[in-house]
């Protein structure tokens, strides 16, 4: 059925008309997997010694009194130790190999192993450990993989335990799962089996050190001049704000920027599953969720601290995101007096994000008409911000809609701003301009009372 091919013949042409050499082929193939077994040899081999080299280190060092040993004595201990072992097993070693050696051996006994060169880089966003030999970080908004891998499936194991003990959570096969923060606040969810079938699971998603300005933003095309002073002057004014988008869209990066613009005088309260907000103000205290303990009790949701939050005098209330039944206190506080209070929710359009807001509100089950929930939406949210992260990885406000009231049982809204798409670059940029759409907000009255005055041209459309 099949021709047999000789070691000279040449395989027919394809449809384009290609000839393939399939000696040439062959050798090509052969090369390239040569390559990679040796590559991944010394991978292998380089795994092996520092797992040795780690294990020599546990063995002889006093890890309870690490902490209390200045970090170049510690790493002198570390590199003679290396030296000791790589001797009897007569192991010669280049200088700077050596170094990069001690580098990782100080990361296992004092960080989180081969995470920590992922996260001092300041170009990645996320980290996403797919199995303890795959690993991804995403570089401005695209993934990409990396060489970093763990020995085996008990060295994740054994970093992710350092990472979730260090706050007091556990994870095991009791509760597979766990959300958690690293001590500079980066986002932490780790799975391990039997729910993640391939072997324990880690995405991080890091804390920014320095909380992008909206000045930045408008540098780096997320938003236009206009819109940027649009939404200061929003929160200036007191307006309740609802930030909707998909995951990694720079929600909380969005609300970050924001707050700035709160005034110093104004008591505010945040509240969060895992701490990321950084607001500058003084006057803030921060509220943070608790998990279940290990027998099922304990818990601490965001409804309750919402609750408790109207209790502590704010000015503003700030909740991270909504995803549950916080949503119908946080309407409630927006509406008896709590005004330029602020969240993020999922959604990946303005009209989606009222209609999530609606879904969590009736899934409480209050028994409360559609009309009477949508009633409260629409007197509680004075303007959503939607953003969008684009197909070339940039993330994009794509609109700053107001909602203007109901008719009939319809919650109504009107753009302010938007992001017109116009095709792609030649790179696979995405092209488009942010344009007002001439429609002066109902607030404006509300700008004007509290000191703003953008002027009516930051409202005139400009066609293209």
């Amino acid at each position: 059925m099949f021709k047999q091919f000789g070691k000279n013949d040449k395989q027919p042409a394809s449809g384009n008309g290609t000839v393939v050499d399939l000696e040439a082929a062959a050798k090509v193939t052969s090369s390239a997997l040569k390559s990679l077994t040796k590559n991944d040899k010394e991978l292998t081999d380089r795994l092996d010694l520092k797992s040795r080299l780690h294990e020599a280190l546990l063995e002889r060092l006093n890890l309870s009194v690490i902490d209390k040993v200045a970090t170049e004595e510690l790493r002198r201990e570390v590199a003679n130790l290396a030296q000791t072992v790589l001797a009897e097993e007569k192991r010669p070693m280049r200088t700077e190999d050596f170094k990069l050696i001690v580098d990782e051996l100080m990361h296992e006994v004092l960080g989180y192993g081969p995470l920590e060169p992922l996260l001092a880089d300041p170009t990645i966003n996320d980290i996403l450990v797919n199995a303890h030999d795959k690993v991804y970080v995403e570089r401005f908004g695209v993934l990409e993989p990396t060489s970093v891998r763990f020995r085996d499936e008990r060295h994740l194991l054994r970093i992710i335990d350092k990472i979730v003990s260090s706050i007091g959570r556990r994870v095991d096969e009791s509760q597979p799962w766990v959300d958690a923060r690293l001590p500079d606040g980066s986002r932490v969810n780790a799975i391990i089996r039997p729910c993640a079938i391939d072997g324990p699971s880690l995405s991080i998603r890091k804390f920014s050190k320095k909380p992008i300005l909206l000045e930045k933003m408008v540098e780096l095309g997320s938003i236009s001049d206009e819109a940027a002073a649009l939404l200061k002057a929003l929160v200036q004014a007191r307006m309740n704000i609802l930030i909707s988008g998909g995951t990694g869209s720079g929600k909380t990066t969005l609300l970050n920027a924001m707050s700035r613009s709160i005034s110093e005088s104004e008591r505010i309260v945040t509240i969060e599953d895992a701490a990321e907000l950084q607001l500058q103000q003084d006057h803030t205290v921060r509220l943070e969720t608790r998990p279940p303990s290990p027998n099922g009790t304990g818990a601490i949701f965001q409804r309750d601290l919402v609750k408790n939050a109207l209790r502590m005098r704010p000015d503003r209330i700030i909740v991270g995101e909504v995803r549950g039944a916080e949503t119908f206190d946080m309407l409630q506080a927006m509406n008896t007096g709590h005004d330029g209070s602020m969240t993020t929710v999922h959604a990946n359009t303005a009209r989606d994000a009222l209609s999530r807001i609606e879904q969590m509100v009736s899934m409480l089950g209050l028994d409360l008409p559609l009309s009477a929930i949508r009633s409260q939406i629409a007197s509680g949210i004075h303007v959503i911000v939607q953003l969008n992260r684009l197909s070339d990885g940039n993330r994009k406000i794509m609109s700053v809609s107001e909602i203007t009231g109901m008719e009939g049982d319809t919650i109504t809204m009107q753009d302010i701003f938007v992001f017109k798409k116009e095709g792609k670059g030649e790179n696979g940029e995405v092209l488009g301009k942010f344009m007002a759409t001439g429609m002066r907000p109902k607030c404006a009255e509300q700008l004007l009372a509290a000191g703003v005055d953008l002027g009516q041209t930051n409202f005139l459309s400009r066609g293209v």
